[in-house]
């Protein structure tokens, strides 16, 4: 029986390694989905790569085992031009995926969950959820295991110990939260950063916004964040202020509240 760690880099999925020791259990593999946003360019912002690079060193000096990284073989890019298959059950048959939505999101299917799930399958998965998470306890069972519900380690000790061993991703100094910079689950704190610190993906946000039949998220266009940005920039508004766009006499309208 194979004993394998799905690693993130966030701080729960790294914390497992502390976990799994402080309970004596046994680790013979640990793999990380790689993702990449097109052929040349990777989901993850360079402070991540760097981090990542650290993160295998000193996982390989102290346990002993070299991280796997593993990949689809695809891109984002290649599912979001790739066309949904007409007479399908999507709305969408016979346009291309575009934008993933916000429930049943190709992105995560398609680029990772596939891909982890091709891994021995008679083997237990060790993953990253604290002890104070219990709306995702409903994910475990015999062959998929958290060591942080069974140590009782919460998010709190997780991010302790990750900081203890040299171990947190640089992701935690800007946000709560980490991912791919194309994510449409990104705070508008995260996308403000992601335009004024990389333009040119900013750049290729707003090309495939430009091509997706689905919206970046539910009330917003990644066009739309860029004309907030924009205002931003020109001092108009607070960066503060919430925002949605109205449809008044056929003219959009922004509005602040």
């Amino acid at each position: 029986m194979e004993y394998i760690l799905s690693l993130s880099y966030g701080k729960d999925s790294i914390a497992c390694l502390g976990a799994i020791e402080q309970l004596g259990l046994p680790l013979g593999r640990i793999i990380h989905a790689e993702i990449w946003a097109t052929k040349t360019i990777p989901a993850d912002l360079p402070p991540m790569l760097t981090f990542k690079e650290k993160a295998d060193q000193i996982i390989r000096e102290r346990y002993g085992i070299a991280v796997e990284h593993v990949s689809a073989g695809v891109t984002y890019e290649d599912i979001f031009y790739r066309t949904i298959k007409a007479g399908g059950k999507s709305i969408n048959s016979g346009h291309i995926y575009g934008f993933p939505m916000i429930k049943g999101t190709w992105c995560n299917s398609k680029l990772k969950v596939s891909v982890l799930n091709k891994i021995d399958k008679n083997a237990v998965s060790y993953i990253g959820i604290a002890y104070d998470e219990p709306q995702r306890f409903k994910v475990l069972s015999d062959r998929k295991i958290s060591p942080l519900v069974q140590a009782e380690w919460t998010e709190k000790m997780c991010h302790d110990w990750c900081v203890q061993h040299d171990l947190l991703s640089p992701i935690y100094t800007t946000s709560n939260r980490g991912g791919c910079w194309f994510c449409h689950n990104q705070s508008v704190g995260q996308l403000r950063q992601l335009r004024k610190n990389y333009p040119e993906y900013w750049d290729l946000l707003l090309k495939w916004d430009n091509d997706s039949p689905i919206a970046f998220k539910p009330n917003h266009t990644v066009h739309d964040y860029e004309k907030r940005f924009q205002l931003e920039d020109d001092g108009i508004i607070n960066p503060d202020l919430p925002f949605r766009w109205d449809f008044l006499n056929g003219n959009i309208q922004l509005t602040f509240f």
